[in-house]
């Protein structure tokens, strides 16, 4: 079996760590390099919960999209969340590893795997990297649909092949309108507007958009939106990156069992329509 320190080498081959944001945190957070890993756990977010799922399933390292401290700290006791993270892990011998920006960026990346969710074919990144002579690396995806479709059936397919979330789909534009080309982009996105209105696409699939940004992207040109939950629109990535090591742990002779979480850390329970009955906390709209 490949020590801890062999497989964070492989999957900053995959996410050079140098190519994060100047303000992200990714990398190693804990675990001894010498140690044995047999089974890996990506997840979204290092929270408790998906801490706890890979306690339970017997996972020496859980690799997670999310940092866990994004910003620095004086504090990792128990008392406090994260601190508590931390002694989960440290008593339990699982390594936290994170890929965020660097994975955003990636070829392929996190926005890869979501327009791979929604099969929109890549014609290449929104914005590209510049250290990249390929022209492949970069934030976000321009895409291209098979053949046109109504931003009502491109909605829906979003809506059902995305995981679940209480909070659906948000959609701004005519809903008969013709979709030829889309814009995505995982996690929050409206930073984005200026790429997208000169990518010159019909629609943009992203996440946590604001009133304001969204608002002035709508009057400037028609284009139209899909708003989703931001961990809805990583998690595709999970699955995408699990492949990934998988094919390294096979032609390395590892044997590696690699998993995907399935918990939702979508921090939002519920949604309740307007002039609704409310839906029970818990439950996906």
């Amino acid at each position: 079996m490949p020590r801890l320190s062999e497989v964070i080498a492989a999957l900053e081959k995959l996410w050079p760590p140098e190519r994060a944001e100047s303000w992200d945190a990714v990398g190693t957070v804990a675990g001894d390099p010498d140690a044995e890993v047999t089974r890996v756990l990506f997840a979204v977010d290092p929270v408790q919960e998906t801490v706890d799922e890979a306690v339970k399933l017997g996972a020496d390292l859980l690799v997670t999209h999310h940092p866990l401290y994004l910003r620095g700290t004086t504090t990792v006791a128990a008392s406090t969340f994260k601190g508590r993270v931390v002694h989960t892990l440290i008593k339990n011998d699982v390594a936290l590893h994170v890929a965020h920006t660097n994975a955003d960026r990636a070829d392929p990346g996190v926005s890869d795997a979501l327009a791979g969710a929604l099969d929109l074919r890549v014609t290449g990144p929104l914005v590209p990297d510049p250290t990249d002579p390929a022209g492949r690396r970069g934030l976000g995806r321009i895409c291209e649909l098979e053949h046109p479709v109504t931003l009502r059936e491109l909605v829906g397919r979003a809506a059902d092949r995305l995981p679940a979330t209480a909070q659906g789909i948000r959609v701004s534009g005519d809903l008969e309108a013709t979709i030829r080309t889309v814009a995505v982009s995982g996690g929050s996105g409206d930073s984005l507007f200026a790429d997208v209105r000169a990518a010159g696409v019909d629609a943009f699939l992203t996440a946590d958009l604001r009133h304001h940004p969204a608002s002035e992207a709508r009057e400037q040109s028609p284009l139209a939106l899909l708003d989703a939950a931001h961990w809805a629109t990583e998690q595709p990535w999970c699955e995408l990156a699990a492949a990934q090591l998988d094919e390294i742990s096979d032609r390395s002779g590892w044997g590696l069992r690699v998993h995907v979480s399935k918990t939702v850390t979508d921090p939002w329970t519920a949604h309740a329509a307007s002039n609704a009955t409310p839906i029970p906390t818990g439950a996906p709209n």
